[in-house]
């Protein structure tokens, strides 16, 4: 169960992932691998689902910025990231998990978070960040500020965002259960709802079995 805070604009899809073996012996295929192009999301992505605009990026910015965050600069969305990384070819494949995450938030251009359900523990909750809250979101213990920014937290704190996720709830190669988080905005209709379906088909494909997670309000 998840609880999620009131907010006028986000649409939030959220379930969790099981693979059928640990990441480290579950290489992307080359299929997956070849949607972290910029031009590679068209033989993978279902045709009813528009590709990401100016339009899409505004909005998903706007969806960030209502509680008071910036995404600009280093603090733009994950989405805004990874479309910079594609285009200059620095985009490469992590493991199976997380490149099926980029892959979808490439070319929908919505930001999503994985977060490795066997390094957190509920209960769960999506919230806004508090004053003072931050977490390291990298091996070098760099750190983002949360305040104003739409946070999931699980029994010890803030570990994910649509801007950077938290380093301790990673995937690793022994990750064999996620819970993934799109952070949609109502301003862009069904396009989450879009998304999470072509998530989990691509899930589907490596072998993994999802299921969605049943939120409730806080």
């Amino acid at each position: 169960m998840l609880s999620v805070a009131p907010h006028p604009l986000l649409d939030l899809g959220a379930f969790e992932a099981t693979f059928p073996q640990a990441l480290g012996a579950l290489p992307s295929p080359d299929w997956l691998v070849a949607g972290l192009r910029p031009d590679g999301g068209a033989a993978l992505a279902p045709p009813d689902l528009p590709a990401a605009d100016d339009a899409v990026r505004g909005a998903v910015r706007e969806l960030l910025r209502h509680g008071g965050y910036k995404p600009t600069g280093r603090g733009k969305p994950a989405s805004e990231y990874l479309l910079r990384a594609a285009g200059d070819g620095s985009l490469g494949s992590i493991n199976a998990a997380v490149d099926a995450c980029n892959v979808v938030s490439l070319h929908t251009g919505l930001p999503i978070s994985v977060v490795d359900l066997g390094r957190a523990a509920g209960p769960f909750a999506v919230r806004l960040g508090a004053a003072g809250e931050r977490y390291a979101f990298n091996r070098a213990g760099q750190e983002i500020d949360l305040p104003g920014l739409l946070v999931l937290c699980d029994a010890a704190g803030p570990c994910a965002n649509g801007v950077k996720d938290a380093q301790r709830t990673k995937t690793a190669e022994d990750t064999t259960h996620t819970l993934s988080l799109v952070w949609g905005t109502r301003a862009l209709g069904d396009r989450a709802a879009r998304a999470v379906a072509w998530y989990r088909a691509l899930l589907a494909r490596l072998g993994a079995t999802t299921a969605p997670w049943p939120t409730t309000p806080a």
